[in-house]
């Protein structure tokens, strides 16, 4: 647990001198502070459009950094050579990978904990009304991005930054859409395509379980089992992931 944590606070370290998150993180508060600007365009519901974008803005570039800084998570340690310094002392593989998921996902709520001050104080500026349901919707984009990050992992621990990126992204962009496919399915009525599109929803990441924006922005009810239920998938889905991406890991030739 030592080495797990001493590694998460390297990573950690080093995520936060990356010029790219900063100005990934200037672009995202000057998104959600033009929201109240696009918002001002609409004469109807001024305050929910201004919430649904600064939410949008938020999601869309924890989601960019997410990945950015994700996929060279395990490739920066091979190419400058650190890999081989850190695994001849007392740590394992699964120690390491774990301790840079870990200290990646801290960075990252972190910087999503930046866009909510954001997002607050443009709400506030915009009049918009806040409550205890935007909380709980931003603490599911923190959770969200931390299945991201473990997309992330999972494929920088085999493949080539590129490669990674890229199917990080094609398969967080499908995670959105799984519950469409479902119901696209069930309205086919073919027995075969619902079959399939089960199984995806079932091996995709249900991305959408961690949305909570319609219910912050428009003041509707949140149940403890919107909130607990996604909070359990997360921890799940992601030990199925950090879990694929160690075995993977651990039969890696640096060679």
């Amino acid at each position: 647990m030592t080495a797990v944590l001493a590694v998460a606070a390297n990573t950690f370290r080093e995520a936060i001198r990356n010029r790219v998150l900063y100005i990934l993180l200037a672009f995202a508060i000057v998104l959600i502070a033009a929201s109240m600007v696009l918002s001002s365009l609409s004469y109807v519901e001024q305050t929910r459009i201004l919430q649904n974008l600064a939410f949008g803005a938020m999601r869309l570039f924890g989601i960019v950094i997410a990945i950015a800084v994700g996929i060279n998570l395990i490739h920066r340690e091979v190419d400058r050579r650190t890999v081989y310094t850190i695994l001849s002392k007392p740590v394992s593989r699964t120690a390491f990978l774990i301790g840079k998921y870990l200290g990646l996902v801290a960075t990252i709520w972190l910087l999503v904990a930046i866009m909510a001050v954001a997002f607050a104080l443009t709400s506030w500026v915009g009049d918009a009304p806040l409550g205890l349901g935007h909380l709980a919707a931003v603490a599911l984009v923190g959770l969200e991005l931390a299945v991201v990050v473990g997309l992330a992992t999972l494929f920088s621990a085999f493949t080539t930054p590129m490669l990674a990126a890229l199917f990080t992204t094609g398969i967080t962009a499908a995670g959105h859409l799984t519950r469409d496919l479902l119901a696209l399915a069930a309205a086919s009525g073919d027995p075969g395509v619902e079959a399939v599109t089960r199984w995806l929803h079932r091996v995709l990441p249900d991305l959408e379980s961690f949305n909570l924006t319609l219910h912050a922005v428009h003041h509707l009810p949140i149940t403890a089992s919107d909130v607990v239920l996604p909070v359990f998938y997360a921890i799940a889905y992601t030990s199925v992931l950090l879990l694929l991406a160690s075995l993977i890991f651990q039969r890696r030739d640096f060679r």
